[in-house]
């Protein structure tokens, strides 16, 4: 998991100096491989940044940071990221970001969604910075790296606001453990 948390002061751009660190080069190894790797917000980014995933983030739309929660409806439920979740389901789960607005050229949105690698959308116009199509998640074309804007850490266990987002961890956890 590469977790959020605004890497060398997102100098550059968001995730652009963390993506040219060599620990990056064992996680380009590491996916080539199979392996399951999972960015969260600035670890989307930085995924981003890598190669590991097509497509940028951006300034938000507002060009504030936003930190709020938001709806995410699930787009495909057949990954390892989300096998325990069912295509439709909509989920709470928070964000806070600056830079999270998902885009990609024409040619990059129509590969994505025709291949299923669409996982999260923002839903019922909870978008909170402008992503193209509401993406808010997206899977590579193997299906072994996620990356994804909101927060679904924040959301694990009742007693803490919610569990939406555990569902996410099993899901990343059952093949492996």
């Amino acid at each position: 998991v590469i977790p959020g948390g605004f890497s060398y002061g997102d100098y550059l751009r968001c995730g652009a100096i963390a993506a040219r660190m060599p620990v990056l080069d064992a996680v380009r190894r590491k996916a080539a491989q199979g392996v399951r790797v999972m960015g969260v917000c600035n670890g989307f980014q930085i995924l981003t940044e890598a190669g590991l995933l097509p497509g940028a983030l951006m300034r938000n739309q507002g060009l504030k940071f936003v930190c709020r929660e938001v709806k995410l409806s699930v787009e495909n439920a057949s990954t390892a990221f989300t096998s325990h979740y069912r295509k439709g389901d909509v989920l709470r789960c928070p964000v806070a970001h600056h830079d999270g607005n998902y885009f990609a050229d024409d040619e990059t949105i129509d590969r994505i969604e025709a291949n299923g690698q669409v996982v999260f959308r923002y839903a019922e116009g909870t978008n909170p910075n402008g992503s193209l199509n509401d993406i808010a998640g997206i899977i590579n074309e193997q299906g072994n790296v996620l990356g994804m804007m909101p927060h679904p850490e924040n959301l694990i266990e009742p007693a803490h606001g919610g569990s939406d987002g555990r569902p996410l961890f099993e899901s990343a956890l059952e093949k492996v453990a």
